[in-house]
């Protein structure tokens, strides 16, 4: 499939007499796609009923008579004003039991199920519209599920939804409404007096004296999850019976609430919001020394981490729906990005297997909350700093290869669920699972290597090592396959310590294959407490201790051990700092045949089929194998 470019564009926010010279110059500057209509209920339907659908007829001709192919957003991430005089009760409500008000965006409950026929409407009055268009070239459903904190929701519908999940996940072997003796032995219940009569006495896991039944929180994250799944899945439906168009939607980094290989399941395409230099500053746990190092180009694995991961999600499909053009509005600090790196963001996604990145947004609005954030065009219509950069990447793809992806050699394992079971109960103020498991792709990427992220049941056959740290829960089925994979493996720390319901299993984890070791103790360590490792390196944050005779391979300075392995299975009994990480890859990859390499900092490596791909993240110029890259350079080499 052939690479492209597209942008965000709002017709409602502009002159109708600018759209003709705005399409004339999306068109001009090489991109492709243009995304439209995803926040515009209000100026669809300004009145319950009242259909004003006019304008945007003459937009998607306006569009498409230049050339361009319309991605057309379902605009259920911002109910208008009415909607909440129609439906007062479907707002959110946090953990503080406060609703969320209206004034900004997303300010729905997923339980509510009036707001959901508001939505089934609206979606079903679209595609009647517009289903059967063949300028509207492909579907986006709502915009940024869980954004801002909203896929939990402490509202009277989410109560209701949740006893009703509930009875639904522990039936009554009669075909009865629910067997709530089940939950109460499933959820440890007689732990502080906590059973349960009837599914109408159990509330959400939320305003509690101290801290709720872990049980309990992590069956609300599931059905959290489930009713997200539920929201995507109407409007897919309805869109499915209507288009034949590809229909995606348009996920955020670092955001966890929801499973994304589930909702994905019901799409085509996986598209994904990537904001490098906001990141930097809250969701990449950066130290004080790497924001320096990276504030004008962002993290250097980060965002490859999400090209990765919405790959997965996608099953092969992926795009990035908006990419940071210039400084944004959001963030702690909002710095311009280094010059070259609009570029290198584009071809950084390329690499990763993109079908299409897209900038957010064509021109600046000159309004509301976000007039800070950059867009291609100025306010006043001149180019933005960053549309050098976009003509230059029309250009190159123009003469480059189509998307080639190529299986990587190592696998990264991803469970949404080990995620919250993290959150749920961490052990430590600031351990973070996404953290962990960055951590580990982090190094993988220093030793040069393409990295391909698997959900937990995934296809594991083929590669030659397998990475699947600190997976909280781990069935009897992902164990087995990880045993049987063929592959040299990496499990831990906390690997299989919890089962479904966040209760310790008997016999003691991880009881995992052919691996004689047992878990008998887990501390958790503060800041100042870290365990160095025998041959540099330490372990810091979490640790555990074990008994079993399988054999170290790593060990504290003292002669704990800290890493073991029986054949290919690794067992990490803590969370090891980068030094740690980069000794375990380097020996796994030995043991498993694959070639690594020393890069310097800041240089990522990424292979297609047909291409490598060489990025210098870092602010001064850096001396590699092929020569000298500059800073936020990207050079490309085709694969004979």
């Amino acid at each position: 499939m052939q690479r492209t470019l597209g942008t965000c564009y709002y017709p409602e926010h502009w002159p109708e007499r600018l759209w003709a010279e705005d399409a004339r110059r999306m068109a001009e500057a090489g991109l492709t796609w243009v995304r439209i209509g995803e926040f515009a209920w209000s100026r669809l339907e300004p009145e319950p009923g009242r259909l004003t659908f006019d304008w945007l007829d003459r937009a998607i001709g306006v569009l498409a008579g230049a050339g361009l192919r319309v991605v057309l957003g379902t605009p259920t991430a911002t109910p208008p004003r009415w909607m909440l005089t129609r439906h007062p009760d479907m707002l959110a409500v946090d953990a503080e039991g406060r609703p969320r008000r209206f004034g900004s965006r997303r300010h729905y409950c997923f339980s509510h199920r009036g707001y959901l026929e508001e939505c089934r409407r609206i979606v079903t009055l679209l595609a009647d519209r517009y289903g059967r268009d063949p300028r509207v070239a492909a579907w986006q459903t709502d915009n940024e599920y869980g954004c801002h904190d909203t896929t939990l929701s402490y509202s009277d519908a989410a109560r209701h939804a949740f006893r009703h999940w509930l009875r639904a996940a522990f039936p009554a072997s009669d075909g009865n409404d629910g067997d709530i003796a089940a939950l109460n032995r499933a959820w440890g219940n007689v732990f502080w007096s906590m059973d349960y009569a009837d599914f109408d006495e159990i509330d959400l896991p939320n305003l509690t004296v101290t801290e709720p039944n872990p049980a309990h929180a992590m069956a609300f994250r599931r059905f959290a999850s489930d009713a997200v799944v539920a929201f995507n899945r109407a409007q897919v439906e309805i869109l499915r019976a209507r288009t034949d168009a590809p229909i995606l939607h348009n996920y955020m980094g670092r955001e966890t609430g929801f499973d994304h290989f589930a909702v994905g399941a019901d799409l085509d395409i996986a598209t994904w919001d990537s904001y490098p230099i906001g990141f930097l500053q809250d969701r990449v746990g950066a130290t004080d020394d790497q924001k320096a190092a990276y504030a004008r180009q962002g993290d250097p694995d980060f965002q490859a981490f999400h090209h990765d991961l919405y790959r997965a999600v996608g099953r092969g499909r992926w795009w990035v729906m908006e990419q940071q053009p210039g400084p944004v509005n959001w963030a702690p600090y909002n710095p311009s990005p280094l010059p070259g790196m609009v570029r290198l963001w584009s071809w950084e996604a390329f690499a990763h297997g993109a079908e299409a990145v897209c900038y957010f947004r064509w021109r600046q609005a000159p309004f509301a909350q976000e007039q800070l954030h950059t867009g291609l065009l100025r306010p006043d219509s001149v180019d933005a700093p960053g549309m050098a950069e976009v003509r230059q990447v029309a250009l190159e793809i123009a003469g480059a290869p189509e998307v080639a992806p190529a299986r990587a050699p190592v696998a990264l394992v991803f469970d949404y669920a080990a995620d919250w079971g993290w959150q749920v109960q961490p052990h430590a103020h600031d351990a973070s699972y996404f953290l962990i498991v960055l951590d580990h792709y982090r190094a993988l990427r220093r030793a040069g290597l393409s990295v391909d992220i698997v959900p937990p049941d995934g296809d594991l056959s083929g590669y030659a090592a397998v990475f699947a740290p600190a997976l909280v829960t781990m069935d009897t089925g992902l164990k087995q396959r990880l045993a049987a994979c063929g592959a040299e493996v990496l499990i831990g720390p906390r690997g299989g310590a919890r089962d479904a319901h966040l209760q310790t299993p008997v016999p003691l984890p991880p009881a995992f294959p052919g691996l004689d070791l047992t878990v008998v103790r887990a501390e958790s360590l503060g800041p100042d407490m870290a365990l160095a490792l025998e041959g540099g390196g330490a372990v810091a944050g979490y640790r555990e201790e074990v008994e079993g005779s399988a054999e170290p391979v790593l060990a504290t300075t003292d002669g704990v051990p800290v890493a073991l392995r029986a054949g290919r299975i690794t067992y990490m009994t803590g969370t090891g700092d980068a030094q740690a990480l980069d000794r375990l890859v380097a020996d796994l990859c030995s043991r498993a045949g694959i070639a690594t390499r020393a890069l310097p900092e800041g240089v990522r490596v990424r292979e297609t089929a047909a291409e490598r791909f060489w990025f210098n993240h870092g602010a001064a110029p850096a001396e590699t194998d092929i020569g000298v890259l500059p800073a936020a350079g990207v050079f490309r080499e085709v694969l004979s």
